[in-house]
């Protein structure tokens, strides 16, 4: 079943209840994670959040009812198990893990700096294994559901976005190997892909003068698709996850997207030439920071 930010599924028939369910969310300091923390709170589920920005952390957690967290970075294994304890003695047991935390940076293949590349595959693609890995066996029951929040990025590529495009595609990977893997324990796992959603991660991550030249001044963002509303996708991220989806879209084109990606993506590479070669000089030298700052290693 899918779930769409504008074309929600089963809406004539009865959403299951989502009070009681007990739920962690990575990456819940901002952004999809915050938003989504707190919508779920409101619907009376039981929330834990881990991130690695304690103080909005704790912003978020006292508008949640005062719910536990965890500074975590999910690159870190051990400190992902402790977060994954942590939330399973606050909340005495685990219903749902949405992996979500990620990174994204701009990253030419070509003379790119591999430490872009190096912290963008640790945090999105070893942290979604560590997170999925790590609680897993809790909600492996026949309630249980995980999510691995991939992107459209997983299947339709951007220059600029080997790394981010990449290591979303491995998250897709996992969340679909998880589903066979948990069908014998009645629980399920499902993969959401979003499109460009109003956050920081969007803004930080788009806000390049290299991603301004490849579309000729406008953001990569506005010129292909649209910021959609962050309130479109935690509706699709609410009803999905109440539904144990096996996919959630926002907005409703992803859905189209994902079947015709070996269709779309020849597409997309010509829709970029135009002002590719000035975009890629650009972003060999520009200093464009991680949309969110990683502990150092």
């Amino acid at each position: 079943m899918n779930v769409s930010g504008g074309l929600l599924g089963r809406r004539k028939q009865r959403t299951p209840p989502l009070a009681g369910r007990r739920v962690l969310i990575t990456g819940a300091a901002r952004g999809i994670g915050a938003a989504l923390a707190e919508r779920l709170h409101e619907r009376g589920a039981r929330v834990a959040l881990a991130g690695l920005e304690p103080e909005l952390l704790a912003d978020v957690a006292a508008r949640c009812g005062g719910a536990p967290w965890s500074t975590c970075d999910v690159a870190d294994r051990d400190q992902v198990g402790e977060a994954v304890t942590a939330a399973v003695t606050a909340l005495g047991g685990l219903d749902v893990v949405v992996a979500n935390a990620g990174v994204a940076a701009q990253l030419p293949v070509l003379g790119g700096d591999p430490a872009v590349w190096d912290t963008t595959l640790r945090v999105n693609a070893t942290g979604t294994y560590n997170t999925l890995r790590a609680a897993g066996p809790h909600i492996a029951h026949p309630r249980g559901y995980a999510l691995a929040v991939a992107s459209a990025a997983a299947a339709i590529h951007l220059p600029l976005l080997g790394a981010y495009s990449a290591s979303k595609a491995a998250v897709e990977a996992l969340g679909n190997t998880l589903r066979a893997e948990l069908r014998p324990s009645g629980a399920k796992a499902g993969v959401a892909y979003f499109a460009e959603l109003d956050t920081d991660m969007t803004s930080r991550g788009f806000g390049t003068e290299a991603a301004a030249a490849l579309m000729d001044g406008r953001s990569t963002a506005s010129a292909l698709s649209g910021v959609t509303p962050l309130k479109t996708g935690i509706d699709a991220l609410e009803h999905g996850i109440a539904w144990r989806s096996r996919r959630i879209v926002a907005p409703w084109w992803v859905a189209n997207a994902l079947p015709l990606r070996m269709l779309a993506q020849p597409v997309m590479d010509r829709l970029v030439q135009g002002k590719l070669t000035e975009a890629l000089e650009i972003a060999r030298v520009e200093d464009a920071p991680l949309t969110t700052g990683q502990p150092p290693r």
